[in-house]
């Protein structure tokens, strides 16, 4: 899947509130360093290098949003999960 293939959305497309009713579940790939630094409050904490690991706490009936600092990692994560069948978004930018 190419760069251009990989399902997106911005933070102003988001929800104001997250986690909200109905929206998307929030997956950060960080590493733990990056996540103890600040995320986002809801967010599910995933980092990448062990996320084939952990794949099965991410809900195949609720529209997933990736996110990573610059959004190169969740950018591979997201395509990772669309091919599985996933509704899988990368937060553009990170």
């Amino acid at each position: 899947m190419s760069a251009e293939q990989i399902p997106t959305v911005t933070v102003t497309e988001l929800p104001v509130q997250l986690p909200a009713e109905g929206g998307p579940i929030l997956v950060d790939v960080r590493e733990p360093d990056e996540w103890a630094a600040g995320h986002i409050d809801g967010a599910v904490h995933i980092p990448m290098g062990d996320f084939l690991a952990r794949i099965g706490e991410v809900p195949r009936d609720q529209d997933v949003v990736v996110l990573c600092r610059s959004g190169q990692r969740s950018a591979a994560v997201t395509a990772h999960l669309t091919r599985e069948g996933w509704r899988a978004r990368n937060l553009a930018g990170g």
